[in-house]
């Protein structure tokens, strides 16, 4: 199995990219959504949750407020901190889970906004990454991207500043995709890290 470690900060295309990489065969083991799944009503990660930051962290129907658990840990690093610590452990377990249900010929896209910032990238045992794939974007198109999606400039530039830089990314990357282009410029780098870095792997 060929596990591939896919990163890259708020706005940079990584979704796009990870969608690109299942069209050619890839699984996709998703960080985000994992992390939904894991603090879902009547889980042990909600309750945890819950116990750190407390009741004005749900919503109406018990499921998680998460603009205002946001709202508490982007605003405090100690809080922000608490919160990754209940967290990362339950999505890197559940992301172990899903990739070991990958066949050993086949190619595990490991989808982890904060693969830097919690420490994954450095790790190569374990459920480690046979490769670190890096998306760049410039920041003024990553903060246009993020102000088209409904945040102010404000909002977002405080969401980049929070995540690991550019050069902090680079310096785990085998590879990185510069998404400063079009679609089609994207797909075509998606195509040549495929053929030089995938499929000869695959053998």
């Amino acid at each position: 199995m060929l596990r591939i470690g896919l990163t890259g900060g708020i706005g940079s295309g990584k979704s796009t990219v990870s969608r690109l990489l299942a069209e050619r065969g890839a699984v996709v083991v998703d960080a985000d959504a994992i992390a939904r799944e894991v603090v879902e009503p009547g889980t042990v990660g909600l309750a945890a949750v819950v116990a750190a930051f407390g009741d004005g962290i749900l919503a109406a129907d018990g499921s998680l407020d998460r603009p205002a658990l946001g709202a508490i840990v982007f605003a405090d690093p100690d809080a922000r901190g608490r919160l990754n610590a209940i967290v990362h452990p339950l999505v890197r377990d559940r992301a172990a889970e899903l990739a070991a249900e990958v066949p050993d010929d086949g190619v595990v896209v490991h989808d982890v906004p904060l693969l830097v910032e919690s420490g994954q990238a450095a790790d190569r045992g374990g459920h480690a990454h046979d490769l670190v794939l890096v998306v760049e974007t410039a920041l003024d198109t990553r903060l246009e991207r993020l102000v088209r999606r409904g945040m102010t400039e404000d909002d977002a530039r405080a969401r980049i500043a929070v995540q690991a830089t550019d050069e902090e990314r680079r310096a785990v990357a085998d590879v990185v995709l510069d998404n400063s282009g079009t679609p089609e410029e994207l797909a075509a780098q998606v195509d040549r890290f495929w053929a030089e870095h995938v499929a000869p792997r695959l053998g």
